[in-house]
């Protein structure tokens, strides 16, 4: 189901938005900008939280990566 909102534009950019609209899908466009936004955001917010989840566990020792790699060509 769909839902209407509304943007109020000044009517310079109105005529120009009418003047390409034969160009431009101006719908299709803006809600592929406010998807890409909000998208955004939300890897905003995930990466704030897994930030916070590595804080809270102390994260890793230095070096554990080296070590990791290392144990891993060893076993081979």
């Amino acid at each position: 189901m769909s839902s209407v909102i509304a943007v109020k534009v000044d009517k310079k950019l109105k005529e120009a938005m009418r003047r390409y609209s034969n160009r431009v899908d101006w719908p299709s466009e803006i809600r592929a900008f406010i998807m890409e936004k909000i998208r955004r955001l939300e890897a905003e917010e995930n990466l704030e939280m897994v930030v916070k989840m590595l804080a809270e566990t102390g994260g890793v020792e230095e070096g554990f990566s080296l070590k990791a790699v290392r144990e891993d060509r060893d076993s081979h």
